[in-house]
C-alpha cells in the first residue's frame, strides 16, 4: 500500500511581502493551504485554507517558525535570503516576490551578495535600497508560483 504524503503547504514570510494576494489566488486555484506568518496581526482573507500565524516581535521568530516546518514538497515565499537558504536546505521550493527561485545553486551567491551589500550599507557606500516592485515582478511571481506548484505536484504523483 502506498504511503500517504503530507499535504503540500505554502508558507508566506508575510511582514514585507508584496505578493500575498497573488499567493491566495494561486493557492485557491490549486486548493492548497497557506500559512501567513507575521510578527503582528495582519488582515488575511477569511478562507478555510488560509491560516494567519502571529509569532510575535522576537528577532527572526517568523523565519524560525517557517524554517522549522517547511520541507520537501512545500513552497516558501520570502525575500529573506537567510530564510531562503534554510528552507532550500530543508528541501522546500523557495520563491522570492519577484518570481526569482532560490535553489541550492543560487542561494549561496545570494547570501554572499546580501552580506556584501549589508557591509557596504553599514560603511555608507550604498544608501539606496532595492528597485521598486513592478507589475512585471508581480506577473513573473504569479507564473513562477504556479509553475513551481505544478512541478511539485508532478513529482508527488510520479513517486
Amino acid at each position: 500500500m502506498p504511503r500517504e504524503r503530507p499535504p503540500m503547504n505554502i508558507y508566506v514570510d508575510a511582514d514585507a511581502c508584496p505578493v500575498k494576494p497573488e499567493v491566495y489566488k494561486v493557492a485557491e486555484r490549486h486548493r492548497l493551504p497557506v500559512f501567513v506568518v507575521s510578527a503582528d496581526v495582519m488582515a488575511v482573507p477569511r478562507e478555510p485554507r488560509i491560516t494567519p500565524v502571529i509569532v510575535g516581535p522576537a528577532f527572526d521568530a517568523a523565519d524560525d517558525w517557517i524554517a522549522e516546518r517547511a520541507g520537501p514538497g512545500d513552497v516558501v515565499v520570502t525575500a529573506d535570503v537567510p530564510l531562503a537558504s534554510r528552507c532550500v536546505k530543508a528541501g522546500a521550493a523557495v520563491i522570492g516576490p519577484t518570481g526569482r527561485p532560490f535553489t541550492e545553486d543560487s542561494v549561496g551567491m545570494a547570501l554572499a551578495t546580501r552580506n556584501l551589500m549589508q557591509d557596504l550599507r553599514e560603511a555608507g557606500a550604498v544608501t539606496g535600497g532595492p528597485r521598486p516592485f513592478s507589475p512585471r515582478d508581480r506577473s513573473r511571481f504569479l507564473q513562477a508560483l504556479h509553475e513551481t506548484i505544478e512541478k511539485l505536484k508532478r513529482g508527488r504523483s510520479s513517486s
